[in-house]
C-alpha cells in the first residue's frame, strides 16, 4: 500500500521508510528536509501546516506519525503545537483523505512518573505525571489517536523504548560528547537495569504493527531489545564503541535529581536554548530501573528483535572506526564534539 512516514529524517523514521520500501510498500515521507532515503517520494513541511500535510496525504493508506519535537528542555507552548495540535492534525486530514491505518509511535516516557519500571507491559498514558514538557505532549497525543480509532479508521501506539544506533544524535552522540569532555557520571555506581532498542528492531516492530494492524489496533505496545542492563554497562559500551573513556566517577541518584531540577530552573529562567548538563528527568533516567515485559508485543506483533545488544554495539564500532580514532582523525565522533 501507499504510506506515508512523517519526521523521516530522524534516525528512526528514515530506517522504518527504508524498511517500508523493501517491502515492497510505495513509500512517501514527510518532514522539514530531505529524508535522505533512496526510493521514497519526499514531501517538505511542518506537521503544523495542514495544506502540506493535505499535498503528503493525498492517496495515502497508511501513515506513521513519528514527527515530533524532541527535547529534554524547551517552552510547553512549542511542544503542544507539534507534539499535541500536529498530531490532532494529522489524523483529522489523514480521516478526510480516506487513510484506514495509522501507527502513532509513542514513547514509554507518556506512563513514566519517575518511579523504577520493572518488568511492566503498556500502561495508560498519563500526562498528569509525565515527566517533562516532551513526555506529557506525548501522552496527550497518544490518548487522542487511541481516542480516534475504530473499524473503518485504525490507530495503533507503538512505545520504542531508547532508541539507539550508527548515526544517533539523541542518545549515542550526546554519551560520547559528555563523556569525551569528562561531563558524564554514573549514577549510584551506573547499577540500574535499563532496556534499549536498537533502531533496526524499533523500525521492524514499527512496521510490523502497520502489517498487523486488525490484531494491534486501537492498543499501545512497548517495544524494547528485550535485554536489560546495569547503565553503566550499556554505557561503557557505546564509549567503548565510539573511542572514548567510559565514565569512572559516581554520584548519588538523589543528589543528581535534586540538582538537575535546579538546573532547569536556572536555564529556563535565563533563556538558554542548548541544553542543560542535567536535569530531573535526564537524572530520573540515569538511576531508575526501567525495562518491560515484551511477551505480549511480540505475540500481538508476531515480531522478535533481529540485532542483539552486542551486535549493535559491534555496528557502532564499526561506524566509528573500530571504536577507535586516532588524534587528528576526522570521523562521526570527532565532528560531533
Amino acid at each position: 500500500m501507499r504510506v506515508l512516514v512523517t519526521g523521516a529524517s530522524g534516525l528512526l523514521g528514515g530506517e522504518v521508510a527504508r524498511q517500508l520500501n523493501s517491502q515492497g510498500h510505495v513509500v512517501a515521507t514527510f518532514q522539514r528536509r530531505p529524508s535522505g532515503v533512496d526510493g521514497v517520494e519526499d514531501f517538505r513541511g511542518s506537521i503544523t501546516e495542514d495544506e502540506a500535510l493535505r499535498s503528503a496525504l493525498d492517496g495515502a493508506e497508511g501513515v506513521v506519525h513519528l514527527a515530533a519535537k524532541v527535547s529534554i528542555t524547551g517552552r510547553a507552548a512549542e511542544f503542544d503545537a507539534v507534539n499535541v495540535e500536529g498530531t490532532r492534525r494529522l489524523l483529522d486530514l489523514a480521516q478526510t483523505a480516506g487513510v484506514r491505518d495509522v501507527v502513532y509511535v509513542s514513547s514509554p516516557s507518556v506512563a513514566h512518573s519517575g518511579l523504577a519500571i520493572v518488568g511492566l507491559g503498556a500502561e495508560k498514558a498519563d500526562p498528569h505525571h509525565a515527566r517533562g514538557n516532551y513526555a506529557r505532549t506525548k501522552a496527550e497525543a497518544e490518548l487522542l489517536a487511541l481516542a480516534a480509532d475504530g473499524p473503518d479508521f485504525r490507530v495503533a501506539a507503538v512505545r520504542p523504548h531508547i532508541v539507539w544506533g550508527p548515526g544517533d544524535t539523541q542518545l549515542v552522540e550526546r554519551v560520547l560528547a559528555r563523556a569525551s569532555n569528562g561531563r558524564l557520571p554514573l549514577l549510584d555506581a551506573g547499577a540500574a537495569l535499563i532496556d534499549t532498542t536498537y533502531v533496526d528492531n524499533a523500525a521492524s516492530a514499527i512496521v510490523a504493527a502497520l502489517n498487523r494492524m486488525e490484531h494491534v489496533h486501537g492498543r499501545a505496545v512497548v517495544v524494547s531489545n528485550g535485554e536489560p542492563r546495569p547503565i553503566g554497562e550499556l554505557l561503557a559500551g557505546i564509549c567503548t564503541a565510539g573511542g572514548v573513556a567510559a565514565p569512572s566517577w559516581s554520584v548519588p541518584g538523589g543528589a543528581a535529581r535534586a540538582a538537575g531540577a535546579v538546573v532547569e530552573r536556572l536555564w529556563m529562567w535565563a533563556g538558554r536554548k542548548e541544553e542543560p548538563p542535567m536535569t530531573r528527568f535526564l537524572a530520573e533516567q540515569l538511576s531508575t530501573a526501567h525495562w518491560f515485559d515484551q511477551r505480549v508485543t511480540r505475540e500481538l506483533l508476531h515480531w522478535a528483535p533481529a540485532v542483539t545488544i552486542d551486535e549493535g554495539l559491534a555496528r557502532l564500532a564499526k561506524y566509528y572506526g573500530s571504536g577507535t580514532l586516532a588524534d587528528g582523525e576526522s570521523g562521526p565522533l570527532r565532528k560531533s564534539c
